[in-house]
């Protein structure tokens, strides 16, 4: 029977939070042109002489606040070894399936998991992107950066990959489970929930990246699954970090503006986030919740992301069974 690595890919975190290493990190980021399309001399004068001399001190007290101390680690490493740990267990019985994880940006690195994966005799290799609205900027990078590796293998693994998993029931069920538990814990009552998505750049979308289309279309279905109106889960988006105009609304001006109009009591979810990381835990987790409670609002709550939780592993349990190849296949021609 055929070998099948599964390899679980999210986008990346720097080993430690001082300058250097967080600059290291900043620059393979950076540099991805599926992120940053500016090219050319004056872009690398911004990268270099602007970017790579502030950023890094900034972002390095950020990851700080949200440290993993006792691992030294930052949270999404973590979350999503957690997670490649417990889908091992998983499909323990099943000697013919090994479970991968890497990261597109800092280490563990794609490159080095898929030639891992190789060396120890994976004819099939199943990409697991944990990103469950397709864009660009993060699929699309991650899948380019496991064809440049198999582009240098003389023996290349037949390949899948699971698809963007935004409109699944397993998905959407897993969310509303975990919503739900959470919002049980509180001693107060959300009034509205924020839907926060990482946000992206206009033109991305203008260029044909299905990203917002589909981030719309999880929380449509998110509200019919908790049977919440739009003005009681609201979509949003976040993390906006130039000057080009981004798609909104964005999240902190619009729990800024809630507080306003008087509402007391919020809830954050981080649906497009397969794992808690800066974005979660020190942007919405310290940043947002600061601008609501400052704005006048009395009560806020993170739900967690789905992380390594019975309902996530299930949920990717599901979405890696329905994209193996069949039982009884013997055939190692690509896909």
């Amino acid at each position: 029977m055929a070998k099948t690595g599964i390899l679980l890919v999210n986008l990346g975190t720097p080993e430690a939070t001082d300058f250097r290493t967080v600059r290291r990190y900043l620059r393979q980021f950076l540099s991805d042109k599926r992120v940053i399309w500016s090219r050319g001399p004056v872009w690398w004068l911004i990268l270099n002489g602007i970017i790579l001399t502030r950023r890094p001190r900034s972002l390095g007290r950020a990851y700080d606040l949200i440290w993993n101390r006792e691992l030294d680690e930052s949270p999404l490493r973590t979350h999503t070894r957690a997670q490649a740990q417990k889908l091992a267990a998983r499909f323990a019985e099943q000697p013919d399936i090994t479970i991968s994880w890497a990261m597109r940006y800092g280490t563990p690195s794609i490159d080095e998991a898929i030639k891992h994966l190789a060396e120890a005799g994976c004819e099939r290799l199943l990409l697991f992107p944990l990103y469950p609205q397709y864009s660009g900027a993060t699929t699309g990078t991650a899948m380019d950066a496991a064809f440049d590796t198999l582009k240098t293998l003389q023996a290349q693994p037949s390949i899948r990959s699971v698809p963007p998993y935004y409109a699944h029931p397993t998905y959407i069920q897993a969310l509303a489970t975990s919503i739900r538990a959470h919002h049980a814990t509180l001693p107060w009552t959300p009034e509205v929930t924020l839907a926060s998505l990482h946000g992206l750049p206009e033109d991305f979308i203008a260029k044909g990246d299905p990203y917002q289309a589909q981030c719309e279309e999880s929380v449509h279905l998110l509200r019919q699954a908790l049977g919440l109106s739009g003005e009681q889960l609201l979509l949003t988006y976040q993390s906006r970090t130039s000057r080009k105009i981004w798609i909104g609304p964005d999240t902190e001006e619009t729990l800024v503006q809630l507080a306003k109009d008087g509402v007391k009591s919020l809830s954050l979810v981080a649906p497009g986030f397969a794992a808690d990381c800066i974005e979660t835990l020190e942007e919405l987790g310290l940043r947002a919740t600061r601008r609501f409670l400052a704005a006048g609002g009395e009560n806020i709550t993170l739900v967690p992301c789905l992380n390594a939780s019975p309902v996530s592993i299930a949920m990717q349990q599901m979405l890696i069974k329905e994209n193996l190849w069949p039982a009884g296949d013997s055939s190692t021609a690509k896909t």
